[in-house]
């Protein structure tokens, strides 16, 4: 079975982590438009695309993920001297050194790949060195990443490529066209999912694509890109890019965190996404069927990231779990 995740370097990590129990033909497609923290420093000096969700991406699915190596892509170097250097991932200037040295980013993603063992093909979205930009309901267009998820400003309308002309790694849609199972997120619904699905390339070859295709909802609310967002809106984002018709499966977390756990969490304005006997029924108005599982770990507790905002995980597991019944019951319909 051929499976390909489209997302970022944890949503889509994700789900390939539980369906190595499954199968060993896994593909990444993985945003690469990313500006904020380290990713954005690194891009600067060595105008490359984003290489953070890349990184993480590779240290995760690596075969030993324990390893010196390993460990060390993940490491962030703590100098406070520098504000530059401090809280830089190891693995960011590694990607770059390594594409400075073969002049080609795509080949020190390869490169990396082999020294940690990967068990899964990881491709960037493009090999070019573009940005996204966001059209906000007042009219004002915001460029990059870091802009795109700024808070306190007007919702985003739309999302498109900065560079018109940029093209998708060819890799990616060759693997999107032979695909069985085709997932979307989790993962930033704007710069992560949709960050992917702005190139008309990847979005084309998904519609081309005969693969059973499943788009995974967050769990949460994200403040600065889907405040106030219902999983049905997150929904109708999603196929206003792909199209009615395209999608089979939305996968819906149904299970509920602890009320301490939700109060944390709105604190921080950020909201736990349930399914509700409506949203169920928008849902299904969008000719897209959802699908309730108890996927996310609600049990684990709020995690203190560095520079990011917390969120609700999915457990690996159990998202594969569901997803290999939804691939029973697609290939039972379809006989």
């Amino acid at each position: 079975m051929k499976v390909v995740s489209i997302g970022g370097g944890l949503g889509a990590v994700q789900v390939m982590q539980g369906m190595q129990r499954h199968t060993s033909e896994l593909t990444g497609i993985i945003a690469v438009t990313d500006t904020g923290r380290s990713t954005g420093i690194v891009r600067e000096f060595a105008q490359i695309p984003a290489p953070g969700d890349i990184r993480n991406a590779l240290a995760t699915l690596a075969l030993h993920d324990d390893s010196l190596l390993t460990r060390l892509m993940q490491h962030r170097i703590s100098a406070p001297g520098d504000p530059k250097l401090d809280g830089m991932a190891f693995g960011n200037l590694f990607v770059a050194a390594l594409t400075q040295m073969s002049g080609s980013f795509v080949t020190a993603i390869e490169q990396i790949s082999d020294f940690l063992d990967v068990q899964a093909n990881i491709y960037p979205v493009t090999e070019e060195n573009t940005h996204i930009c966001a059209e906000l309901v007042d009219g004002a267009i915001v460029e990059q990443e870091f802009n795109v998820r700024q808070l306190d400003k007007a919702a985003i309308k739309r999302i498109f490529v900065q560079n018109p002309e940029a093209t998708v790694y060819q890799p990616c849609l060759d693997a999107l066209r032979e695909a069985d199972l085709i997932t979307i997120g989790p993962g930033s619904l704007f710069t992560t999912v949709i960050a992917c699905l702005a190139f008309k390339e990847i979005t084309q070859a998904i519609r081309d694509s005969h693969a059973v295709k499943v788009y995974i909802c967050n769990t949460t609310t994200q403040p600065g890109q889907t405040d106030g967002y219902s999983l049905s809106d997150h929904v109708q984002q999603v196929i206003s890019y792909l199209g009615i018709g395209v999608l089979h499966y939305v996968v819906l977390n149904s299970s509920e965190p602890s009320p301490e756990l939700m109060e944390l969490y709105a604190r921080e304005h950020v909201d736990v996404l349930l399914p509700t006997p409506h949203e169920v029924h928008k849902i299904l108005t969008m000719n897209v069927r959802p699908v309730m599982a108890d996927v996310a770990d609600t049990k684990s507790g709020k995690r203190a990231l560095w520079q990011k905002q917390d969120t609700i995980r999915h457990k690996p597991a159990l998202i594969a779990d569901t997803l290999m019944e939804l691939m029973a019951e697609r290939r039972a319909v379809v006989k």
